[in-house]
């Protein structure tokens, strides 16, 4: 009787191409290095042109560039990385003492330095997590490239005349000369094998981005690199330095991290009192607690929002720093991160606030001898909220004894991928789950939808994925969360490891009360199931101020209602 193969669904390839692309990227980390567009580098490309993330669009398309995608991994790849043919990636190495300008992309904190015309070290000090996702972008980036020079050729593997125009146009850009962007559009369209307006729609987004080199600029460097790699034999190759595979997974730099916080708690005498950690974006706690006494001239009667929306607008830096300084003075420590960790903290002590200065929105239920202490931590990215999480609940160390750390709660507030809502929607988690392994955590979450639902947001409630990484993710895999018996509502990349370090802190190792407030709440960014709405799409903007400061206040005002038991 013959069996019959089982047909595996779009789903299932899915997950078995994304465990091919994380095997082969581990692979080749601890090989020491690989050729990205030779054998090597082979499996991940095919892996990732089996997945067709949908932050990365257009991928398989023979001719046509995917723009939106290019615009996504270039905000978040070091300025110039296109002009190089060795990237090599390094850990905290000595390299921030030297005379090399560190290039650092706003939305993925890693230092940078361009060695020479063809050489790049980037800095990973955040974690696999970090590895894993930027190897993802270069993939898709070399895939791109390959596009631009067969786009670039004719059937007799020779330069069209549309390549030799960017030349000149890139060399009057350089130069600072002025020339007709129409026929440079006309020109950049077809290399790039999408239509004059597609075109033009792109070199605008580009334009407005002042990290991001031009787009002529980015297609002509992408096309030459890999036409010398296709015809001279000068291979682009991306190698890991011996110290970064020494010191991947050991919490080199979380431990640093967390030492300074803990440091700081015990020179300031606030280690006796009850800790609150909130992971956020370090402005949302203080503006909602210093905003309105910091700004009391200029906007006596705002309402927090209102004061939150002036105060995120490029040209209000001067309101943001009359906020920032007048928090200096009334009980915020700021502390900049100085291990790698890339982690900016804040210490609150809330003791040294005048309740009769906070926004009516921010409601103080506390004896003053019961003020608390709110350490802000900005966000981990991935397996770092792991390492930073674990070691900043570990005792601290005084002289010989270990001291713990008297965490009342945690608060753990981010961006997420929502699966069935929009922008600006919020995701109250009941367990987060780990993508692609048995991990599964179920928590009792001190918030609920409850919370939430007469402020005119969509409010989702249930179980949220912990991904791999939120660029390999397709609509196969995301239908299958969303539909299956998970049904979850949404996708991020720390809850899971968050949980875990928790868990382990409060069940197991008693670090921690085992009574710990726990307390998530997310805001949608992207919905990445709807065409137009992924990450690659764009930024949430003033969009986000609402979600990010609902959520701020209410996870305040729980802090602020009653003491938590120790």
């Amino acid at each position: 009787m013959l069996t019959q193969t089982p047909v595996l669904t779009r789903a299932q390839e899915s997950r078995a191409a994304i465990e091919r692309l994380y095997i082969a990227m581990r692979h080749l980390f601890i090989r020491g290095g690989y050729k990205p567009m030779g054998v090597s580098g082979e499996a991940m490309t095919s892996a990732l042109r089996e997945l067709r993330p949908e932050i990365y669009g257009s991928i398989n398309d023979p001719e046509r560039v995917e723009l939106d995608g290019l615009l996504y991994v270039f905000q978040r790849l070091p300025r110039g990385i296109e002009e190089v043919r060795f990237i090599r990636l390094i850990a905290r190495e000595g390299f921030e003492n030297s005379r090399f300008v560190p290039i650092i992309p706003p939305k993925r904190r890693r230092n940078a330095y361009r060695i020479d015309d063809e050489e790049m070290y980037i800095e990973m000090t955040r974690g696999r997590s970090d590895i894993y996702d930027i190897l993802t972008h270069l993939t898709f980036m070399y895939i791109e490239a390959e596009k631009i020079r067969r786009n670039s050729e004719n059937h007799r593997q020779e330069k069209k005349r549309e390549w030799q125009m960017l030349e000149e146009i890139v060399e009057k850009e350089r130069l600072g000369t002025e020339f007709n962007r129409e026929v440079a559009y006309t020109y950049l369209s077809s290399l790039l094998g999408r239509t004059y307006d597609e075109t033009v729609k792109a070199c605008r987004r580009f334009q407005d981005d002042p990290d991001v080199n031009s787009i002529f600029h980015i297609a002509y460097w992408l096309g030459r690199r890999a036409t010398e790699e296709t015809y001279d034999k000068n291979d682009r190759e991306i190698t890991f330095s011996s110290a970064l595979r020494d010191q991947i997974g050991h919490h080199h730099y979380g431990e640093a991290w967390a030492g300074r916080i803990k440091q700081t708690l015990f020179e300031q005498h606030l280690l006796e009192r009850p800790l609150h950690i909130i992971s956020a974006n370090p402005h949302s706690v203080m503006n909602s607690l210093y905003a309105r006494a910091a700004l009391a001239d200029l906007a006596p009667d705002a309402e927090l929002e209102d004061l939150a929306r002036e105060l995120s607008l490029p040209n209000r830096a001067d309101w943001r720093a009359r906020v920032q300084a007048y928090a200096l003075e009334h009980g915020m420590t700021q502390l900049e991160d100085m291990s790698g960790a890339n982690i900016t903290a804040q210490v609150f002590n809330l003791a040294e606030i005048d309740h009769s200065q906070l926004p009516k929105e921010i409601v103080w239920q506390l004896p003053q001898d019961a003020a608390p202490v709110v350490l802000v931590m900005d966000y981990a990215f991935g397996e770092q909220a792991y390492e930073t999480m674990d070691e900043l609940l570990r005792p601290y160390r005084i002289a010989d004894r270990n001291v713990k750390i008297k965490v009342a709660s945690i608060n753990i507030m981010g961006k997420a991928g929502i699966l069935k809502g929009g922008k600006g929607d919020l995701m109250i988690p009941t367990a987060h789950v780990f993508e692609g392994t048995a991990d599964n955590y179920p928590f009792h979450n001190d918030l609920s939808a409850a919370d939430f639902s007469e402020q005119g947001l969509a409010v989702l409630e249930g179980p949220m994925i912990t991904v791999l990484g939120t660029s390999l993710q397709n609509k196969d895999v995301l239908q299958y969360f969303l539909e299956s018996s998970w049904q979850a509502i949404g996708l991020e990349m720390e809850g899971a490891h968050y949980q875990k370090a928790i868990q382990a802190s409060s069940q197991i190792r008693r670090n921690i009360s085992p009574g710990v407030v726990l307390r998530y709440a997310y805001y949608a960014s992207d919905n990445p199931l709807l065409t137009g709405h992924t990450l690659a799409s764009g930024s949430l903007g003033l969009d986000g101020v609402k979600s990010t400061y609902l959520i701020t206040r209410v996870m305040l005002n729980r802090i602020l209602s009653a003491p938590a038991p120790l």
